[in-house]
């Protein structure tokens, strides 16, 4: 079982769910250390007191807030556990909402919440199930490692997950990042929602959710090791140049993603027929627009009157 994060109680109203919360996620990425590469011994980063110029212990080490250039105000790990704040020891629900109505931009890393022996099992069940009828969402206060915390409390599998969130204040703007000004017509639309259609998945599982760098890094550490040769890079498909229309490039997306599906690939949901039409109704307006200039300049050379 992970090692407990924190220990405190779920805050709900006046009923109190004592709880201890565990990571819910898993690292599997490979990981490398430094090496001199001359010799390939470990380099490693040693924590150096600037004024005695030596190397410290992690029992010398503590935290510490640079008030001013010359004055550091040092704060102690107990200090930070007796802050006072009503969600010290306590995650304390403040609302319920819907699960839509959160940008998941502010939704963080996911822990499960495991209740704190038998006292809570029933508390903690009644949590479970409220939440699963009410189809919503707890966003809830709670403080940790020195600052105060927002969080979002669900269920999945009949076990309650806190997901850390970010405050509003900590999602930047995207108004700088806003495209330029352009038109889209219903056809490319329609086009983008078939394309969206054939993509559509009931689940996240299969070879295309595989971790495939991971699998590729393995491949070569363990040819190094072995001094083999190194795995060879899978021939790609050559690039067919820019695709300038965007309709066409829609099509063909829906072509490709049927076939590797083994669907048929013959595109029957995009609008060829609407797009036809408009292309037909570009010329003569070219025509007529033709045909006014033409008859302006005449007119403007007509002889003056004596």
């Amino acid at each position: 079982m992970p090692r407990t994060i924190w220990s405190g109680a779920i805050s709900f109203g006046l009923v109190t769910v004592p709880c201890h919360v565990v990571s819910a996620t898993e690292n599997h990425s490979i990981q490398f250390h430094q090496y001199h590469l001359e010799d390939m011994a470990r380099v490693r980063v040693k924590k150096i007191c600037e004024l005695e110029d030596r190397e410290v212990s992690n029992a010398e080490i503590g935290k510490g807030y640079e008030y001013a250039r010359d004055q550091v105000v040092p704060i102690s790990d107990e200090e930070l556990r007796n802050l006072p704040l009503p969600t010290a020891k306590a995650i304390e629900i403040a609302a319920f909402v819907p699960l839509d109505s959160i940008d998941p931009l502010r939704i963080a890393d996911g822990y499960y919440l495991t209740p704190d022996g038998a006292v809570a099992a029933k508390p903690y069940k009644l949590l479970v199930q409220a939440l699963g009828r009410s189809s919503k969402v707890a966003v809830a206060k709670y403080a940790w490692s020195g600052r105060e915390r927002l969080g979002l409390l669900r269920v999945r599998d009949d076990v309650l997950v806190l997901h850390a969130m970010r405050w509003p204040d900590e999602i930047r703007s995207p108004a700088e990042l806003f495209p330029p000004p352009v038109d889209l017509d219903e056809d490319e639309i329609e086009g983008a929602l078939a394309l969206m259609d054939t993509m559509t998945r009931e689940d996240l599982e299969g070879d295309d959710f595989r971790d495939t760098y991971t699998e590729a890094l393995a491949k070569v550490i363990e040819a190094k090791r072995e001094d083999k040769p190194l795995p060879e890079e899978p021939e790609q498909e050559a690039p067919e140049g820019q695709v300038l229309d965007l309709m066409a490039a829609l099509q063909e997306s829906v072509q490709k993603a049927k076939a590797s599906r083994g669907e048929d690939a013959e595109v029957h949901d995009l609008p060829k027929k609407a797009a036809a039409k408009k292309t037909a109704k570009k010329a003569p307006a070219k025509k007529t627009a033709a045909k006014k200039t033409t008859a302006k300049k005449t007119a403007g050379r007509r002889p003056r009157s004596a």
